[in-house]
């Protein structure tokens, strides 16, 4: 019965054993494709901020054309919003 009952609990921690391999190895996956996913996000949202600084160049240089002070404007929106918030 010795032999037996050591048979049995080296099939359980054996099944045990691949249970948790199994697991791992899907949380490693899991954490590849997230870290593929963050890197992917990180170069969109740098692109989204080139965007922006170019927008925000390009606005300020018609402003500038066309004699307006782009830092009155967007002041004056900035009150705006707190306005709004307090209401």
């Amino acid at each position: 019965m010795g032999l037996a009952n050591t048979a049995s609990k080296v099939s359980k921690l054996t099944d045990l054993a691949e249970k948790l391999y199994k697991r791992v190895e899907s949380m490693r996956e899991q954490i590849h494709e997230m870290r593929d996913t963050v890197s992917e996000t990180n170069e969109r949202v740098a692109d989204l901020e080139d965007d922006l600084a170019e927008q925000r160049a390009l606005l300020e240089a018609i402003a500038a054309e066309n004699a307006v002070d782009a830092e009155a404007v967007l002041a004056d929106l900035d009150d705006e919003d707190l306005d709004d918030a307090d209401a």
